[in-house]
């Protein structure tokens, strides 16, 4: 499970929450630090012994919808996943499995109940923490996620670009060099193919190569010079 825990000023800062006691605000502070992974705390009697809190304290934060209460005593805190997310390399199910089926999630990531009692929430678990140490790699995670996966063109695609381009290039001559070479540019994966495309042509106005051999030593020198003038 992990150790640390973080707060929205969505909640926090907000005047329902300003109206609350002193001890009932260090009381929902208290629950949130023994909470789970999935914002489920058993030890409410100890959290009100650290804060100081009162049964009234614990009413009002239930009153005001801030914390949901189940038959046995374990409380979740309603706005949890607004404010944390974990990695599913971080991240511990909750062994309250049972009550977790009992809650849907909402859009804005706050907990609320499932007349049906059917488990919606599994479906929603969070794929990336918002700690301090884990910013930038959660940026690159979700560039990963959301990038375009690269799909390599066949001949005829390429061959209607070059002849929408009149740029010369022969497409079977780019399709089978890229092939060969795993379609990487370099020591790196194509990302762009009309790009390269449009670097060929600029080569090809500039320094034509020789005609396209047809025995593979040829072929390994054609190879080799277009490898020397990508960048």
């Amino acid at each position: 499970m992990a150790e640390r825990r973080m707060f929205t000023k969505k909640v926090t800062d907000d005047d329902n929450f300003m109206s609350l006691s002193s001890s009932a605000q260090a009381l929902y502070l208290h629950l949130s630090m023994s909470a789970d992974d999935d914002g489920f705390c058993n030890q409410v009697s100890l959290s009100m012994f650290k804060a100081h809190a009162s049964v009234q304290d614990l009413q009002a934060l239930l009153e005001k919808r801030y914390i949901y209460q189940f038959d046995n005593g374990v409380i979740v805190i309603k706005h949890w996943r607004m404010a944390n997310a974990l990695r599913k390399d971080r991240y511990t199910p909750t062994a309250f499995q049972e009550e977790l089926s009992k809650l849907d999630l909402k859009d804005n990531g706050s907990y609320t109940w499932l007349p049906s009692g059917c488990q919606e929430v599994a479906t929603c678990l969070p794929q990336d923490r918002i700690d301090k140490d884990s910013i930038g790699k959660d940026n690159i995670y979700r560039e990963k996620k959301t990038a375009k996966r690269f799909t390599p063109p066949t001949v005829e695609e390429v061959r209607a670009y070059c002849q929408e381009r009149k740029n010369g290039i022969d497409p079977e001559t780019f399709v089978d060099f890229y092939s060969s070479k795993g379609w990487k540019v370099g020591n790196n994966p194509m990302k762009d193919w009309k790009a390269c495309v449009r670097t060929w042509e600029k080569r090809h106005k500039n320094d034509k190569p020789q005609e396209t051999p047809k025995d593979t030593s040829k072929f390994k020198q054609l190879e080799n010079y277009y490898l020397s003038q990508e960048v």
